[in-house]
Order: C-alpha cells, then sequence, then structure tokens
C-alpha cells in the first residue's frame, strides 16, 4: 500500500485552466473554447494579470505542484507553458525536479517532437486522455484519436523523456462490456504507465450526452456489470504494480499524484484562467466561464471572481473527512481534529455505525474504508454529510 504523508501547512499548489479544444467531447460539461491563436494570446495576458494580482498571497508558501488542465493545455504550446513557468521560477523559484508540473494531453496531439518541448519547458508529468481502447466506444465519446494512436501517444511521451505518465480510462459506458474493459485493461500492461486514473461515466447537464441520455441510458451497463468493472480493474492493475491508492487513482510506488492528493487532505490552491476554482482560507471561489470578461476585469485591475463561499467550519470539517476518506492510507483521526477541529457527536456516532455495518474499520487513530465501504463509497458519504 502507498503511504500518503500529510501534507505541510505551508504547501500550495496552482492550477491553469487552458480551455482549448479541437472539438468538444459529447460527455464533457467544462467550460471550452475554440483553438485559435489570438484567444491564446489573450489567456497569457490573462494568465500573467492574475498572477501578478495574486502573487502576494503566495510569499513564504512553499510550491507543491502546478497543473495544466483543460480543455486541451497541449494546444497552448511549449512557449506559452515555458513562459507562465519562468514567471513562477522568477517569483517563486523552485528546482523543477523537487515539484510535480503536470500537463494533461490528448493523444492526437502528442508528438515525440512536441512532448520534447515540453519537456523542455518544464513539465515533468503527463496526464493522457485516453478514455478507452476500444475503437467504436472512441467515437461514441467523441474523441479524436484511436486505439493505436492512444498507444503511440504513450509510448512518444516515455521517449521524450518524460517518465511520470497518468492515463485515464472510463468505464460504464453504453454499449460497453465486461470484455470491452478487460481487453482495454490488458492492453495497457505492455505500457510505461506510472499512474492512472478510472472514471465511471456520469451524465452532467449542458452536454450532448444529457440530450441524448434517453437513448443513452439504456445502453448502460447495469449495475452488477459496473461493480464487476469495478473489481477488474483493480485486480488487473494490481497485477501490473499500479496499486489503488484512492478509489479513482492507482499508481506505482512513489508515483502518486501529488496534485490530486492535496485536493483530497486539504492543501490550498489557487486557480487561473476563466472558469478556475480556487481552495483559500476556507473559502472556495470561482473565475467567471468567459475569456473576454476575465481578462477585462483583469486589465482594470479587478478580480475576475464571479462566485465565491465561505464554508461553514462544520459542514466543512464533514465534508474534509468524506474526501480524505477516499485514500487507501484513511485518516489519522487525531491528527485530523487537530488541523480542522473536533468532529461533532453526531459525526463519531455515524463513524460508529458504519463500523458495525462493515463499511468502515478503525484500527488504532486511523480510520479506513473496509473492501465495502471502497465499493459503497456513496452510502458512507452520505451517512456522514
Amino acid at each position: 500500500m502507498l503511504t500518503i504523508g500529510n501534507p505541510q501547512q505551508s504547501e500550495v499548489s496552482l492550477y491553469f485552466h487552458i480551455p482549448f479544444c479541437t472539438r468538444k467531447c459529447e460527455y464533457c460539461h467544462f467550460y471550452v473554447l475554440p483553438d485559435q491563436n489570438p484567444l491564446k494570446q489573450q489567456l497569457l495576458e490573462g494568465f500573467e494579470l492574475e498572477w501578478r494580482r495574486l502573487l502576494p498571497l503566495l510569499q513564504g508558501r512553499e510550491l507543491a505542484t502546478i497543473y495544466f488542465g483543460g480543455g486541451t493545455p497541449s494546444l497552448f504550446g511549449p512557449d506559452r507553458i515555458s513562459k507562465v513557468l519562468e514567471w513562477i521560477r522568477t517569483d517563486l523559484p523552485f528546482q523543477s525536479p523537487s515539484i510535480e508540473v503536470t500537463l494533461e494531453v490528448n493523444p492526437e496531439n502528442a508528438s515525440l517532437d512536441l512532448m520534447r518541448e515540453y519537456a523542455q519547458a518544464g513539465i515533468n508529468r503527463v496526464s493522457l486522455g485516453i478514455q478507452t481502447l476500444d475503437a467504436d466506444l472512441l467515437t461514441l465519446l467523441g474523441r479524436l484519436h484511436s486505439p493505436h494512436r492512444a498507444i503511440q501517444a504513450v509510448e512518444e511521451t516515455y521517449r521524450a523523456g518524460i517518465a511520470n505518465i497518468s492515463i485515464d480510462l472510463m468505464y460504464d459506458l453504453p454499449r460497453q462490456s465486461l470484455k470491452h474493459w478487460e481487453a482495454t485493461l490488458h492492453t495497457i500492461q505492455a505500457l510505461p504507465l506510472s499512474h492512472l486514473s478510472l472514471y465511471n461515466l456520469t451524465i452532467e447537464p449542458h452536454t450532448l450526452f444529457f440530450k441524448k441520455q434517453q437513448q443513452l441510458r439504456p445502453l448502460l451497463p447495469d449495475e452488477e456489470t459496473s461493480l464487476a468493472m469495478y473489481e477488474m480493474a483493480i485486480e488487473k492493475l494490481t497485477e501490473q504494480g499500479l496499486l489503488q491508492y484512492e478509489i479513482s487513482a492507482f499508481a506505482k510506488p512513489g508515483f502518486y499524484s501529488r496534485h490530486n492528493t492535496g485536493y483530497w487532505t486539504a492543501r490550498p490552491f489557487l486557480g487561473f484562467g476563466p472558469s478556475a476554482f480556487s481552495y483559500w482560507q476556507g473559502k472556495r471561489f470561482q473565475n467567471i466561464a468567459h475569456l473576454g470578461k476575465y481578462c477585462a476585469a483583469l486589465r482594470l485591475d479587478k478580480s475576475p471572481v464571479d462566485f465565491e463561499e465561505q464554508l461553514d467550519p462544520e459542514a466543512h470539517r464533514q465534508e474534509l473527512l468524506v474526501i480524505q476518506l477516499r485514500l487507501s492510507c484513511g485518516v489519522q483521526i487525531h491528527e485530523f481534529q487537530k488541523r480542522h477541529g473536533l468532529l461533532n457527536a453526531e459525526t463519531k456516532t455515524s463513524i460508529e455505525r458504519l463500523i458495525h455495518q462493515g463499511f468502515l474499520h478503525k484500527q488504532a487513530d486511523c480510520l479506513k474504508l473496509t473492501k465495502k465501504g471502497v465499493l459503497f463509497y456513496d452510502t458512507v458519504a452520505t451517512e456522514l454529510i
């Protein structure tokens, strides 16, 4: 089992939302824009203005991770990514190997030469959105790459000198069978992966899938098949040396996602770009999901934030407990309460009930999900929140 230490109080992460896509996937509900150079230059200007505006918050803090997400951040270009990293290095000096710098990439964009340029720019971890290695399912999802191109993308990224490679895989897809799923899990065995994130399809509002849900829902795997897919993934990935360290995340020892682990352990982070979220000093806030309005506010030295909530301490504490329980290493209760405050009597009663029902296990000071709790995490979450 992988062990993950508690984050240092001074640690922070940075997230840059790069919303450009060649085409929006049919299941995607994120803010995206067409792949156009004038828009990219506009976003780069916005990034710089927002960086200068938020820099005072980062003084005296230790940088843990930088994450370029989207969208398809690899469309932004190595030169622009290099400029962003140059601002950060100038104002918050860091050694690239000492922090995790991730770039999300779509397989159709990942050539050997491009990935070499990104490695030279300072990217040391790549997350490839493969989703599936079944050609028909890729077409159904609206993805632009083939199974062969996905495999090439992993191999070329590795050859470019980026050894920390993560891929995304999806299950619970329309017309996806256990046989399809097993074939994908078998194929990835030969790939030089250090990490894998697992997602089951959720049909979100404001997506093409949502508009077509009446046709799609009868084609989804039933609950028994879905559970079998998840259990098969755990078994096959473990055999490959990718150990489950979180409900949906698997990694080789030493390669768990430091950035995502920050989300699960309440590390503060600042988000840059239109629609980007931040979590800072007990507040959650989000920038406006409009590139033009985002940049216009910053040019006037105004905040681009259009949503903010001060989290209720009691509710926030319960939410953090539920999120941290996703980690295989569990929650050290004493340390958790020292950092976030005491759990209330109702929560403690719920914990005891879930232990009695076989969803949670407590050994010494450590509270963890049981195998049953992992499989029925939503039940645990509902009970505790």
